[in-house]
């Protein structure tokens, strides 16, 4: 049994963690998290949906004539930092001198594939001009140059970009001026998630930054109201302390910092569920902050949201329609049969094998449990190398299978069976969601009760020179949805532009010429 000093449960009740939720975690680290069991990759005609020109363009109008008595939220996750984005030019600053070699002589020891590409791609980053005024270049060495610029881009007292968040860099050159992340999810959020001309949008930032994006959004939304015409609602909220998660040593004892007190770490996107879980509408749209793309893409980024959309709110309806029925009792065994085949078909809800012979009874209580979920429309891109969760087929622990969105990290990689069903894979998940939220009485249903606590990771990781073992809560769009309603949808490349180096700036999908 562990012992909690007193400075041990101040600690624990200034984060708003109980002491329940401390030994649940030593718990998890003790019993290991289970590999998921892959049934089958979903694929086009088993697990992922793809429509016709023509059937995207019904699925358009669909959504378009809703909309307007509708409450929508765009849900935007912000907190990351952009220094993992700025890796490759912070190791460059650690390593090399201008005054001891040349770029290419360093190029050429190194094989520095970032810092190539960094070098011969500057003038097309997106804060080029704002760099280049602020320094002056007494030679001509490229060396100098890419040196001096990253000095000034990441110095502390100079631009500092490597404590800002991601969404308050510069991501595209236009004309006659550079758009933030958070700027172009102000523009793409006014082309499907605007409303009786206004338009909601929730970032999850990092406390630090909160007044960051306040500025950021007082400079910016009067322009972008003005070449609209919508009035944006924007608020934030934190990761709660209250989810992050303890730290063991590899005894599976707490670990403890140099003071004593024990180490509690961030628990990963998956925290968020429970800031998704405060907000409240009819449609939620999710989409990373640094997914977003320049304004002559934006129309096609636009049209592929609102065929999700139009997909959520049609099986909606008839969801809500049988769940109805349900309710009001009466129903016979065509119309048990009637909705299990909707659940089936158009939810991708799966039965277990003796479900035909129970009572009718029980049916009823399976059948309403089954349609009384939150729905999720996930968009779904055809794999062309990217890291990303996959859409899969999967079986519980007891026995029952699912489509979820499962990560590499989630996949026993010796298993040669799993292994080849990740081989086959043909789409991953670019964090594209259009959400349903509420139930057909308008009541919001407790997300919190439709996490797998089995879908999350250990990880190791040091600290003070100690080896110790870290835990990440099941992922926001992964185990945190795992027992939603799920629909996936093939969506076309042009809505993934995920930036995740520095370099990534440079694809002509952030290009704006």
């Amino acid at each position: 049994m562990i012992k909690l000093t007193d400075n041990d449960q101040k600690q624990l009740q200034k984060k708003g963690i109980s002491k329940e939720s401390m030994l649940s975690h030593i718990n998890t680290f003790k019993e290991g998290i289970p590999f998921v069991n892959l049934k089958n990759a979903a694929v086009i005609g088993n697990g992922i949906l793809k429509f016709s020109d023509t059937e995207e363009i019904e699925l358009i109008a669909f959504y378009d004539n809703k909309i307007k008595g509708l409450d929508i939220l765009k849900f935007v996750p912000a907190s990351g930092a952009a220094s993992r984005m700025f890796k490759a030019l912070f190791n460059f600053l650690d390593v090399y001198d201008p005054n001891e070699e040349s770029l290419d002589e360093y190029l050429k020891r190194t094989n520095d594939k970032d810092i190539k590409q960094f070098s011969e791609g500057l003038e097309r980053f997106p804060f080029y001009q704002k760099v280049m005024d602020r320094i002056r270049i007494t030679s001509n060495s490229q060396g100098e140059k890419v040196f001096r610029f990253i000095t000034e881009l990441l110095g502390e007292n100079a631009l500092n970009y490597g404590f800002y968040p991601k969404g308050l860099l510069p991501f595209h050159k236009y004309e006659s001026s550079a758009a933030t992340a958070f700027e172009e999810h102000l523009k793409e959020g006014a082309l499907y998630a605007g409303s009786n001309g206004q338009a909601t949008l929730h970032f999850t930032v990092s406390e630090q930054h909160k007044e960051m994006f306040e500025t950021e959004f007082k400079e910016v939304a009067p322009k972008v109201s003005k070449d609209t015409g919508i009035k944006y609602n924007v608020d934030y909220s934190f990761q709660k302390s209250s989810t992050d998660t303890l730290a063991v040593d590899m005894d599976n004892n707490p670990f403890r910092n140099e003071d004593g007190s024990v180490l509690f770490r961030p628990g990963g996107h998956g925290a968020l569920i429970q800031n998704l879980n405060e907000q409240d509408a009819d449609v939620i749209f999710i989409k990373n902050i640094d997914n977003v793309a320049v304004m002559k893409d934006a129309k096609a980024v636009a049209d592929s949201k609102k065929v999700l959309a139009g997909v959520l709110l049609k099986e909606q309806e008839k969801a809500f329609e049988y769940a109805r029925m349900l309710d009001k009792g009466n129903v016979g065994d065509n119309q048990i049969e009637e909705i299990k085949k909707f659940l089936f078909t158009n939810l991708n809800v799966r039965f277990s094998d003796d479900f035909d012979s129970k009572s009718n009874a029980d049916k009823l209580n399976i059948l309403k449990d089954k349609i009384n979920r939150p729905i999720r429309i996930c968009g779904m891109v055809k794999n062309e190398g990217e890291p990303g969760g996959g859409p899969f087929w999967v079986t519980n622990g007891k026995g029952e299978v699912s489509l979820q969105i499962i990560e590499s990290a989630q996949i026993d990689m010796d298993n040669k069976q799993q292994a080849d069903i990740l081989k086959n894979s043909t789409h991953f998940n670019p964090v594209d969601l259009v959400c349903a939220v509420r139930n057909y009485k308008g009541q919001k249903y407790d997300l919190l009760k439709f996490v797998d606590e089995k879908q999350g990771f250990i990880t190791g990781k040091t600290k003070d020179g100690k080896e110790l073992k870290a835990l990440e809560l099941p992922g926001l769009w992964n185990g945190a949805m795992a027992f939603w309603n799920t629909i996936f949808v093939e969506v076309p490349l042009v809505t993934f532009n995920p930036v995740k180096s520095v370099v990534d700036l440079l694809k002509e999908s952030h290009q704006a010429s």
